[in-house]
């Protein structure tokens, strides 16, 4: 499960999205975010859907390939969506006694998985797409009016570098630790 983490993972290749600026990925990957906690109707969810899928075709990553990293996150994605169905008050749809599932928290429960597995994509198709030093030469030279402001713009953008370097190097000794582990007799099912 440790290397289904794709996120900070780089994919090589030659596409369209390979060779764009990574400046133009990161404000549009941050347009995209921030349309998806805006948007809260179906149609806004279609669109961004379509967008993805349009992204995810252009930048000739495997979909499969991508849809690995949504492996590390499903305990999360499930656990969000069981707390939002049941304890989101409203018209009540199925009565347990105890707790209920109402029209209104289904609803959330779906636009929040929705949001949050197309916000692990497009964040994934970001990273893989751009080389980490691409990535923090583009966020150092978006951030660089904000030097003006007396802010660190270099130290936050080799913070983010050193950051996403660590995550391939993490998840192969996380790996090594759960390995050595499980020889011992630990299970992890």
């Amino acid at each position: 499960m440790i290397r289904e983490i794709t996120l900070g993972q780089y994919y090589k290749g030659n596409s369209f999205l390979h060779r764009l600026d990574p400046r133009t990925k990161v404000a549009g990957t941050v347009l995209y975010i921030i349309s998806l906690f805006i948007g809260k109707s179906i149609a806004a969810y279609l669109l961004a859907g379509v967008f993805l899928a349009v992204m995810v075709k252009i930048s000739t990553v495997p979909f499969s390939y991508m849809v690995r990293g949504l492996k590390a996150v499903f305990t999360i994605l499930i656990f969000s969506v069981v707390l939002n169905m049941f304890f989101i008050p409203g018209e009540v749809i199925v009565d347990f006694g105890f707790c209920d599932i109402s029209r209104e928290g289904l609803q959330t429960a779906v636009f929040m998985a929705i949001r949050l597995v197309f916000l692990i994509l497009g964040s994934s198709l970001m990273t893989l797409t751009t080389t980490p030093n691409q990535l923090t030469d583009g966020m150092e030279k978006l951030l660089k009016p904000l030097k003006k402001l007396k802010i660190p713009v270099h130290e936050i953008s080799m913070m983010m570098a050193i950051a996403l370097r660590f995550i391939p190097i993490l998840t192969e000794e996380l790996d090594k630790i759960m390995k050595a582990q499980m020889a011992r007799g630990a299970e992890f099912d």
